[in-house]
């Protein structure tokens, strides 16, 4: 049987608040989410048993144990694990894009397309992370609460683009966290109807906030440097993603977040940086014509 597989696209933050924290710990969020044309692949076919192998650009970071999102996924499904699965890691980890609940939301929609049956309850979904139903939707969303409320977006402008910066420098998203002057902080301003281009949209995400990027710079001084260089471009808007060290930056064009891109890396070539589309729907689950 020709193997199944689907992009696990990066999830980017271009608002969050922090709104509050419960009895439990968990913090409260009101973000805006979208997904960008650059990601991991998931790859899944039957077997007898459960295997995992990991390759890409940035697969030296992950080991295939039992801590790894996409085996914790897949026995989610069939505590059984009963499929091959790849996954082609080109996502920093530990990045603030959302590369690990990613590659489980893509596990869980291969593995249920393999195996033709539904996907877990949300709050069984939840035990494996806050933004794993986010990212399952794979569209641009509000998400609210600890990340079981899910809203779509009025409509995105076609040709917003971004650039994805990251330092390679890790951030450990516990102690960003434990940076926070404050944990009640005011949600999103009221969302307009629609936005009717890149520029609008700026406009409305420059009125909001990441409440976690200043706890973050304090930690990373190096996502200021990013961020300054994002803003040295034709950027509408520089902030960092979830709680770092990714940033990004907004554009019009795909073309002038590609210029962008060339440009930042001949002046930082350590960082990683990518250009990509902001993606519209979610990717579709496809067989893979091309696997050998």
């Amino acid at each position: 049987m020709m193997p199944i597989e689907t992009l696990a696209p990066a999830k980017v933050n271009l608002a969050l608040h922090v709104t509050g924290r419960r009895a439990d710990g968990y913090h409260l969020l009101d973000s805006v989410v979208v997904f960008a044309g650059i990601g991991d692949r998931v790859r899944a076919r039957p077997a007898d048993g459960l295997r995992l192998r990991i390759d890409g650009p940035e697969g030296a970071a992950l080991q295939p144990d039992a801590s790894n999102l996409v085996l914790r996924a897949a026995r989610l499904m069939d505590p059984a694990g009963r499929a091959d699965l790849e996954l082609h890691k080109r996502l920093p980890v530990a990045s603030g894009i959302g590369g690990g609940s990613a590659d489980a939301a893509a596990t869980l929609r291969v593995l249920g397309a393999l195996w033709n049956r539904p996907l877990p309850p949300v709050d069984v979904i939840l035990k494996l992370g806050a933004d794993i139903p986010v990212c399952l939707a794979g569209q641009p969303a509000r998400m609210r609460g600890i990340g079981e409320d899910i809203l779509p977006l009025p409509p995105l402008p076609e040709n917003a683009a971004l650039v994805l910066v990251n330092p390679r420098v890790p951030v450990a998203t516990p102690a960003v966290f434990g940076g926070l002057a404050r944990r009640d902080n005011a949600p999103l301003d009221p969302l307009p109807g629609r936005f009717p281009d890149v520029r609008s949209l700026a406009i409305w995400l420059g009125a909001q906030r990441n409440d976690l990027q200043d706890a973050a710079c304090a930690l990373c001084p190096a996502i200021t440097q990013v961020l300054a260089a994002l803003q040295s471009t034709d950027c509408l808007l520089a902030r960092m993603s979830g709680s770092g060290a990714t940033c990004f930056g907004l554009y019009e064009t795909q073309a002038h977040a590609q210029a962008a891109a060339v440009s930042l890396r001949r002046s930082a070539p350590e960082w990683w940086i990518q250009a990509a589309p902001v993606l519209r729907e979610q990717p579709p689950v496809e067989r893979d014509l091309n696997h050998r």
